[in-house]
């Protein structure tokens, strides 16, 4: 496939025995090119008043100054995030033709491409308009990269204020644009119906909805009409402004893990809300926030149940205390200060006594083993790794995971964005991985190729048709599926 390598990540693509396939790029919509298609979806008028917002630019922020940022306690966002002085780079990022020619230097044989000037759609609180340009953006992005699906295929931006939005797009998407990869918002900010009125809690007058664990709303139509659609959902969702990551005058600050902080919250509540019980099907990936806090989440879940569950809390289940052997122990060890008051110590199994519905966080799930987790966790969930990240190893660490697991990591190259300063350095940072010795040739081949190729066909057996590694996946998938029958047969 490959005609001009010239680059290291070409000659390293040159070498293997598979194709490569980066499951998270990225292009940057040209502003005046949106609006013209926010008019076809919805009107001049409406796409004045959505340039006159001025939504698409760095952000709000940057009209105060850093002192007024900080009395107001603003969290600076992103600011010149985008190539400059590699005029190839941001050209390629914005020209779809010349994306598509530069892959074989890039050593990429496919690439799954998101938006980039989308991602502040969420900022948009009028609902018409706010749906009016996610179509827009749909259909802008199908039209670019139409004639170049054999290599690229768009993600669709799929809104989640309300399930019938989510379900009316991803129809539109997939059955009117023939697009197949879906990128949904999760954490949307929701206004705290009975917000507090203390001063000091003021500022928690929003919370971020999950999509799982306590939303506002049942998600459940969303991701049975994912499994209808053949699609799988994934997430490029943020949390600078949320928590801890609320600088007003460092994006650094802020920048640093938020992606992982939101991949963690949106995937702990998918899972704990019992989602991937109720579609085992389903897959979901979590991009840009590496895999890291992926392994750490599947080993806590582990951790939690073997306390936590219904048995285990009978051990801390303040009724079960023997008062009388405490008075025993606490009258010959304890101090005076104690000894004074053991005859109130009946008190402390007076203390809050839930109602049985609510002792098991995990009844949604229907976890009655540690093993459930894995099988709930591990083929459902995949995660989006950057290049330059040595923490993607853990992901294949089966010495450290529970159960030996092997965790879904993919590479995401994030190409079109500050954090690549050469898009054809991608392929040769992550191969590096292999060359210190922290991974194996294994490992690595899934990272580029076997992963990617069951998140995205796991879904769609067709996702793949009518691409360059078409044949490569089927075999791949075929050989998944000769694998599951021996072992189904052995069991």
């Amino acid at each position: 496939m490959a005609t001009n390598q010239k680059s290291e990540s070409a000659a390293i693509h040159a070498r293997l025995k598979h194709p490569v396939i980066d499951s998270d790029g990225h292009w940057i919509e040209y502003e005046p090119a949106v609006v013209d298609y926010i008019a076809k979806v919805g009107g001049r008028e409406l796409a004045e008043r959505f340039k006159a917002q001025d939504i698409l630019s760095i952000g709000g922020w940057a009209r105060f100054t850093s002192a007024e940022r900080l009395e107001r306690r603003m969290s600076v966002g992103a600011w010149w995030g985008f190539p400059a002085r590699n005029a190839l780079d941001r050209a390629t990022a914005m020209a779809p033709k010349l994306l598509y020619q530069r892959l074989d230097d890039m050593g990429i044989d496919y690439g799954v491409v998101y938006p980039t000037l989308a991602l502040f759609v969420a900022l948009i609180r009028e609902p018409d308009m706010r749906r009016a340009v996610c179509r827009a953006f749909n259909m802008l992005s199908a039209d670019l990269f139409r004639e170049f699906s054999d290599r690229l295929t768009p993600a669709a931006y799929i809104p989640m204020g309300k399930p019938e939005w989510a379900i009316e797009e991803l129809d539109f998407a997939v059955r009117t644009l023939g697009l197949k990869a879906m990128m949904m918002e999760s954490l949307m900010r929701r206004p705290v119906k009975a917000a507090p009125r203390d001063a000091e809690q003021s500022r928690f007058t929003s919370w971020p909805d999950t999509l799982g664990l306590d939303s506002e709303y049942d998600y459940d139509p969303v991701w049975a009409k994912c499994v209808e659609l053949k699609v799988a959902p994934t997430f490029h969702s943020g949390s600078q402004g949320l928590g801890l990551r609320f600088s007003p005058t460092n994006f650094v600050y802020n920048h640093i893990g938020h992606f992982g902080a939101a991949g963690e919250a949106v995937c702990k509540s998918i899972f704990m809300n019992g989602v991937t019980r109720r579609f085992p099907t389903l897959k979901f990936a979590f991009l840009e926030g590496g895999v890291g806090w992926a392994c750490s989440l599947f080993s806590d879940l582990i951790g939690h149940w073997k306390k936590r569950n219904p048995s285990a809390l009978e051990d801390v289940n303040p009724a079960n205390l023997d008062v009388a052997a405490m008075t025993d122990l606490l009258r010959r060890y304890a101090p005076q200060a104690v000894t004074d008051h053991l005859g109130e110590l009946d008190g402390l199994r007076k203390m809050l006594v839930e109602t049985p519905e609510s002792r098991d966080d995990f009844a949604r799930c229907g976890i009655t083993r540690p093993e459930d987790i894995r099988d709930l966790f591990v083929p459902n969930f995949y995660f989006g790794c950057e290049a330059d990240d040595s923490i993607n190893s853990w992901a294949f660490n089966s010495k450290v995971n529970p159960f030996e697991a092997r965790l879904g990591a993919i590479i995401g190259s994030d190409i079109g964005h500050f954090d690549v300063s050469d898009m054809t350095e991608v392929l040769a940072e992550a191969h590096e991985l292999l060359e210190r010795g922290q991974i194996t040739e294994e490992d690595f081949h899934d990272f580029v190729f076997g992963n990617p190729v069951h998140f995205w066909a796991g879904m769609n057996p067709d996702f793949f048709k009518g691409t360059v590694v078409e044949r490569q996946a089927a075999e791949l998938m075929a050989g998944q599926r000769a694998h599951q029958q021996a072992a189904a047969a052995g069991s």
